[in-house]
């Protein structure tokens, strides 16, 4: 939420400064993206035995983001901001205290766990091959919120990832300084872990490909 905030305060500080100025070399925009993505996971109990179960899953996305840049000559720095919350399915494992499974009183119970990823912000840089053609490169960073219900009573808790993308891209210029682009990228965010009393979930990889379509003003 800050940093929404943020963004949006110096994308409107640029609208109020373009009007009294001439070009600066600023862009801005708003980008409509479909993704496809692999993730890994697992979820672990440790104590007298060691319980692990992991899954892998493929899942397609869409999302709006907003982005603006500063043109350097070839160059241009960016930063893009997804307002939108990703949230994957909750999933639920039977569990059963290893320190009590070969007693008469053995105690088990269901750990449902669903994540939401938040605040995904984009840092990146472009350079124009040619008039249309672009190369990209960026590094993200995404929050990582948990929502579970363990037999514990405790939490995970939250994180954050990080991750970097490249991709090429084709932007046509129209009149009144409106631009239209197109692009592709590849997306590889880093692992995390959590741990709560025994049980430790993990994230091994997150990865996945976009595009993205894009509308946006010169100023």
């Amino acid at each position: 939420l800050v940093m929404k905030k943020i963004i949006l305060s110096l994308v409107s500080a640029l609208f109020l400064f373009s009007t009294a100025s001439a070009e600066i070399g600023v862009n801005i925009g708003l980008s409509g993206t479909t993704g496809l993505f692999a993730a890994t996971g697992s979820e672990e109990q440790t104590g007298e035995k060691t319980d692990k179960h992991q899954d892998s899953e493929i899942g397609a996305g869409a999302w709006g983001s907003i982005f603006f840049e500063k043109e350097l000559g070839r160059f241009a720095i960016g930063v893009d901001y997804v307002s939108d919350v990703f949230s994957t399915d909750t999933v639920e494992t039977q569990m059963t205290d290893k320190r009590t499974e070969n007693s008469d009183t053995a105690t088990s119970g269901v750990n449902s766990v669903q994540v939401d990823f938040e605040d995904l912000t984009t840092l990146y840089a472009t350079f124009n091959v040619t008039d249309t053609l672009y190369v990209k490169a960026g590094m993200s960073s995404v929050e990582v919120i948990t929502n579970e219900s363990l037999n514990t009573g405790s939490s995970y808790g939250n994180t954050t990832i990080d991750g970097s993308s490249i991709g090429i891209g084709y932007n046509m210029d129209m009149d009144n300084g409106l631009f239209v682009r197109a692009e592709g990228n590849y997306m590889s965010f880093d692992g995390a872990s959590l741990t709560s009393n025994d049980n430790t979930i993990k994230l091994k990889n997150l990865d996945g490909v976009t595009a993205t379509l894009s509308v946006g003003k010169s100023f």
